[in-house]
C-alpha cells in the first residue's frame, strides 16, 4: 500500500526525464535503490542507483557482459547492446565479453592509451581544436555540438586508428547517424554500422600490406605475433573504440560546456585560473564535470550468471542489470552537496568512466580532449554565452549515453588568432 508521505514514483524515460533525470534518480536512491523497470525497448532490467551498490556491481564478476546470459529469448537479446552490431557481426568487443577473452583483447589495445602515447597525441588534438574553432569564430554564433564537440573526437580517434584523412568524413557521417538514436531514417543506424563494418574489414586488409604507427596496425602486428586476434575481433575492436571513443567525448565537451554556462560563477573561476596560467583547476574541473553531468548515464548491460543480492534486493539468474552512473555520482552518501558544481572538488572518485576490469580504456584520451576543448573555448571566446533557453534544448534519446542534440552559443566574433574581429 502506498504511503501518503512518500512522493509517487517518477515516470522514467520520457522527454521530460531526459532533460533532467536527477530528481527521479534522487527518488530512486531514497525509495527504491535497486529498481526493476520496463525499458523503452520492452526489456525489463534492474536499475542500481546508490554509489556503494553501483561500485560493487561494476566489479562483480557474477554480472557478465555477454548477452548470451540474458534470460530472454533471442528476440529479446537483440534489444540489448549497440543497435546494428549483431547483424554486422561486431559483437566480439570489450563491452560484450568476459575474461579470459576480455583480458586478452584489453591487453592488446591498452598499449595505445598509455599516458605517454596520449601525451604524444596532444599536439594533434590542439591542432584539431584550433582548426574547428577557426571555422566559426568569426561568425559570433555556432552550434557547439555539430561544429565542435562532435567532429573533434571523430577526427582524433580516426587518426589514432589509422583511418586515412580522405575517408574520415565518411566516418563522421556514419557516426552522426549512429548517435541520433532514432532521430534519423528508420534502419539508418543498422545501415551505418554495416557500412562501417565493411569499411573496417577493407581497411584491415589494406593495412596488412602497409603497416603504419596506428592502432589498427598494432592490432594486426599483435595478431601476427601469435595473440590469436581474429579478423572479426579486430574489426569489432576498431568499431567499439570508434563508437565508445567519440560519443563519450562529444557528451563530455557538450555537457561540460553547458554546465559551465549554467554555472557562471564556476565558469569565471576557471577562466581566471586559465588566464593566470594555472591549469590545476582545469584538471579537477574535468573530473567534476564528469561527475556532475557525465557523458554516460547508465553503464552498459550486465547479466546475472547466478542469483545474487545487490543493495538488499535479490537478482535472479539471467536478469539484466544496469548501473546508473548518473545517479551514483550524485549520491549524497558519497559526495557532499552532490547537486552543486564545484570545480575544485577533492576526493572525487566518480564512476563516470566505470570501475573494475571494464573501466574505460580511452579515459586518458577523453580527458585530454575535454580539457583542451573547454580551455580553448574559454580562452578564445571569453564571453561565450548560451543562445537558447535551457528548456528549449533537446537531449538525445537512447538508454546509455547522455548528451545534447544541439548547443547554440553566441560570442563576440574574433579572428583566427582569438582577437576580436571587425
Amino acid at each position: 500500500m502506498h504511503d501518503e508521505r512518500t512522493p509517487p514514483a517518477p515516470t522514467l524515460f520520457t522527454w521530460e526525464f531526459a532533460a533532467d533525470p536527477y530528481p527521479a534518480y534522487a527518488w530512486l536512491r531514497e525509495h527504491a535503490p535497486v529498481h526493476r523497470t520496463a525499458l523503452p525497448s520492452g526489456v525489463e532490467a534492474w536499475l542500481v542507483t546508490r554509489y556503494a551498490d553501483a561500485r560493487q556491481a561494476l566489479a562483480d564478476q557474477r554480472l557478465s557482459k555477454n548477452p548470451v546470459h540474458h534470460s530472454e529469448n533471442a528476440h529479446g537479446k537483440g534489444k540489448v547492446g549497440i543497435p546494428g552490431e549483431r547483424s554486422a557481426n561486431l559483437m566480439t568487443h570489450l563491452l560484450n565479453i568476459d575474461p579470459p577473452d576480455h583480458t586478452r583483447l584489453r591487453r592488446l589495445v591498452s598499449k595505445a592509451f598509455t599516458p605517454r602515447r596520449v601525451a604524444e597525441f596532444a599536439p594533434r588534438v590542439k591542432e584539431l581544436t584550433d582548426r574547428l574553432l577557426d571555422g566559426f569564430c568569426e561568425r559570433g554564433e555556432a552550434d557547439l555540438i555539430h561544429e565542435f564537440a562532435f567532429p573533434l573526437p571523430i577526427y582524433a580517434i580516426c587518426d589514432m586508428l589509422g583511418v586515412p584523412a580522405e575517408d574520415q568524413d565518411d566516418f563522421r557521417d556514419w557516426a552522426g547517424m549512429m548517435i541520433r538514436h532514432g532521430g534519423g531514417p528508420r534502419g539508418g543506424v543498422a545501415r551505418s554500422v554495416k557500412k562501417m563494418r565493411t569499411y573496417l574489414a577493407e581497411l584491415i586488409h589494406r593495412k596488412r600490406e602497409d603497416l603504419g604507427d596506428d592502432l589498427i596496425s598494432g592490432l594486426i602486428r599483435a595478431s601476427d605475433h601469435g595473440e590469436h586476434l581474429t579478423e572479426n575481433e579486430a574489426a569489432a575492436m576498431a568499431f567499439i573504440l570508434l563508437f565508445a571513443g567519440f560519443e563519450t567525448t562529444v557528451n563530455l565537451i557538450g555537457n561540460g560546456t553547458y554546465a559551465l554556462l549554467r554555472n557562471p560563477g564556476e565558469r569565471e573561476r576557471l577562466q581566471r585560473a586559465l588566464d593566470a596560467g594555472d591549469e590545476s583547476l582545469l584538471a579537477t574541473g574535468i573530473e567534476e564535470l564528469l561527475r556532475y553531468d557525465g557523458p554516460v548515464e547508465l553503464a552498459t548491460w550486465r547479466f546475472a550468471t547466478q542469483g545474487l543480492v545487490i543493495g538488499g534486493q535479490r537478482i535472479a539468474e539471467g536478469d539484466p542489470v544496469l548501473v546508473v552512473l548518473a545517479a551514483a555520482d550524485r549520491d549524497p552518501q558519497r559526495f557532499p552537496e552532490p547537486d552543486v558544481l564545484d570545480l575544485a572538488r577533492r576526493d572525487n572518485q566518480h564512476l563516470g568512466y566505470g570501475h573494475g576490469i571494464h573501466y574505460c580504456l580511452g579515459a586518458p584520451l577523453a580527458r585530454l580532449e575535454g580539457q583542451m576543448a573547454i580551455a580553448t573555448l574559454l580562452r578564445r571566446l571569453p564571453d561565450l554565452r548560451l543562445a537558447a533557453e535551457p528548456e528549449d534544448l533537446r537531449w538525445r534519446g537512447g538508454l546509455i549515453m547522455r548528451g545534447l542534440r544541439t548547443l547554440p552559443v553566441a560570442f563576440t566574433p574574433t579572428g583566427n588568432s582569438g582577437t576580436p574581429g571587425d
